[in-house]
């Protein structure tokens, strides 16, 4: 068993370890718009939903190595306009939402770059990603900094409310109860393992919770196969 201590190991051992344990981690596809105008796309696996009344996302901003640790565009954007649109990626459009990763200056449309469809937003400034199929518009909450031993700012947390949900007919489904669900067989969801690499769940399980009383009312069905993507992504808007 290998025991490491995160206040006395070197600096630059933590990041490999930490996206390489951590798995598998969804990936927000962030857009976000300057008071300038300018359009800024990235992806970001510290991300997650932290609750569903009011529905409620965290984001993980680290600070830019290339930029001498000073913010990213989506952190900066983000606190001055208080607007940002989360994207759920699908395998169909990975590529292109890789390619907007690279450092690239303030001023770059990573949207357009990369060769994605913007669509208007209805509440917010930033635009849509016509190709995803999970679009969820979002107001700024808060915005916590994170700081080395050091004192140096390494990190943002970033707490942001869905003011709308827009979820494309062809990965729409119904729940039990009748209620509007993403159906994870036509979503193909992108999850984020180590290094460069990526993820699609492939099989999937229905575990049923325990009753009060230790038994369980059905049991544990076999793996499903995943669906065909290919359909799936014709059918977006």
């Amino acid at each position: 068993m290998h025991t490491v201590d995160p206040a006395t190991c070197q600096k630059g051992s933590l990041y490999p370890l930490v996206i390489s344990a951590i798995t598998p981690r969804p990936v927000g596809f962030v857009s976000t718009k300057s008071a300038a105008g300018v359009v800024n796309l990235s992806p970001y696996s510290y991300f997650n939903v932290m609750a569903h009344n009011p529905p409620t996302l965290a984001l993980g901003i680290c600070r830019s190595p290339g930029r001498g640790g000073g913010k990213k565009d989506t952190l900066a954007n983000i606190e001055e306009t208080k607007e940002l649109v989360v994207h759920i990626i699908s395998e169909w459009c990975l590529e292109a939402a890789n390619h907007t990763c690279g450092d690239f200056p303030p001023a770059v449309d990573e949207l357009t770059l990369a060769g994605f469809t913007p669509v208007p937003s209805v509440k917010v400034a930033p635009p849509r990603v016509k190709e995803c199929a999970v679009q969820m518009e979002c107001k700024l909450k808060h915005v916590y900094d994170l700081h080395d031993s050091e004192g140096v700012p390494t990190s943002s947390i970033v707490i942001a409310e869905i003011v709308l949900f827009h979820i494309a007919e062809g990965v729409a489904g119904l729940s039990p109860g009748g209620h509007l669900v993403v159906d994870p067989f036509k979503m193909a969801s992108i999850s984020r393992y180590g290094g460069n690499t990526y993820g699609v769940a492939p099989d999937f399980l229905d575990i049923p919770r325990p009753n009060p009383d230790g038994s369980y009312k059905g049991g544990i069905f076999a793996p499903q196969s995943n669906g065909d993507q290919e359909s799936v992504a014709q059918t977006l808007p």
